[in-house]
């Protein structure tokens, strides 16, 4: 019996638990796998196996390099295996812990030689804005992965989300219309599961009994680690398109001429808190050959280099650059500037689409500048190079 691997996480622990909860009820012979990080400031990750039924066994695995995350990670492959080797097993579920990111854990089990059939973000609808909002760091909070950890709630959060192709979600009473519009826009290409809040083992097998699971046929459809990182990646991510239901709003906006550094740099503060979430791709006149990576959620920005703009190589280098790629750039090409481009998406309740356009046009090149030439703006100031660490 080969061994199918599901990956379910997110920060909305409930809506996670009730959703692993459902694929232990539908699947008979299925185990759920979880390490718990929240024990790593007493050096060790405690790893539990369990099935529909309760609890099968427990174990430690001490961190490495003081990294409960790397722990996890040269723990779980070994653990996933020696449930293939037994027989019968049919179904692995990893289970994350809330600030685990699924594109690491998706691409470790997939090197290790193991088959990921579904990734899973749980997501309670109305817990989304207050996580998308939450500029607080992972460790002030008690969620960080290791020592160094960085990252905040919010842009974790919206990584989990995004990286999913299925978003397991929970029939939450507190979740409304808005909510439920901000979730479909943030991630309209997501197949989205219904599933039943607070479920128990024995309540899911009740609520299954006699039917088909949608989750199960979710959970078991196929995943390509490959398709899904190139997914995310800036230059050939398909981004969220223009939208407006129940006061949510998309604003895509689209240019073909390039930022002058100082005044974006200026309106930075404007444009990251004017979005509940936002991220694209955008080009700098000082900066011509550098595709550059926008994303923000919580208040808070993450700007950084994503390789060239295609434009910008010799023709020898296209070769060694994935179809992909090579098919995402043909779509946004321009005779004279290649793949360059301004493509930003913001998404939000209540959003200002107005005041946006306004800001986001005032920081383009004005006919004057973008008439001097690209030597002209090369000896533009460089005011991101602080923020890019050149």
């Amino acid at each position: 019996m080969s061994l199918s691997v599901v990956i379910v996480g997110g920060l909305h622990a409930d809506a996670r638990r009730a959703t692993v909860a459902r694929l232990l009820a539908d699947v008979p012979g299925g185990v759920a796998l979880h390490h718990d990080l929240s024990t790593a400031p007493a050096g060790t990750v405690v790893r539990t196996v369990r099935d529909a039924g309760g609890l099968l066994s427990a174990g430690e695995t001490p961190l490495v390099n003081d990294c409960a995350c790397c722990a996890l990670r040269e723990d779980l492959v070994p653990e996933l295996r020696r449930l293939a080797d037994d027989g019968t097993t049919r179904l692995a579920v990893v289970e994350l812990w809330d600030s685990v990111e699924p594109k690491a854990m998706a691409e470790v089990v997939v090197a290790g030689g193991l088959t990921v059939t579904g990734v899973l973000t749980a997501v309670d609808p109305a817990l989304l804005l207050p996580c998308l909002g939450n500029g607080d760091d992972l460790a002030d909070v008690g969620l960080a992965a290791a020592a160094t950890d960085q990252r905040t709630v919010a842009d974790t959060f919206a990584r989990q989300l995004e990286y999913a192709p299925v978003l397991a979600v929970v029939d939450s009473e507190e979740a409304d219309d808005e909510d439920r519009e901000l979730l479909a826009q943030l991630h309209p290409t997501a197949r989205r599961v219904p599933v039943a809040a607070g479920e128990s083992p024995a309540s899911a097998r009740a609520y299954a009994r006699g039917t088909s699971s949608e989750l199960v046929a979710a959970a078991l459809a196929g995943f390509d680690v490959e398709a899904a990182a190139a997914a995310q990646h800036p230059a050939c991510a398909l981004l969220p398109a223009e939208a407006d239901a129940h006061g949510v709003s998309t604003f895509v906006w689209h240019r073909r001429r390039p930022f002058h550094p100082e005044r974006l740099y200026a309106a930075l503060e404007d444009l990251t808190c004017a979005a509940a979430r936002s991220r694209g791709r955008f080009w700098l006149a000082d900066k011509p050959d550098t595709l550059l990576h926008w994303d923000a959620a919580g208040g808070a920005l993450c700007v950084e280099p994503a390789g060239p703009w295609l434009a910008s190589l010799p023709d020898a280098a296209w070769d060694l650059v994935p179809p992909v790629r090579r098919a995402a750039a043909a779509l946004d090409w321009h005779p004279e500037h290649g793949d360059r481009c301004q493509h930003l998406v913001f998404t939000s309740p209540g959003l200002d689409r107005d005041g946006l356009a306004e800001v986001l046009e005032s920081c383009l090149l004005t006919d004057a500048e973008y008439a001097a030439g690209r030597a002209a703006w090369q000896r533009l100031p460089s005011a991101f190079d602080t923020l890019l660490e050149v």
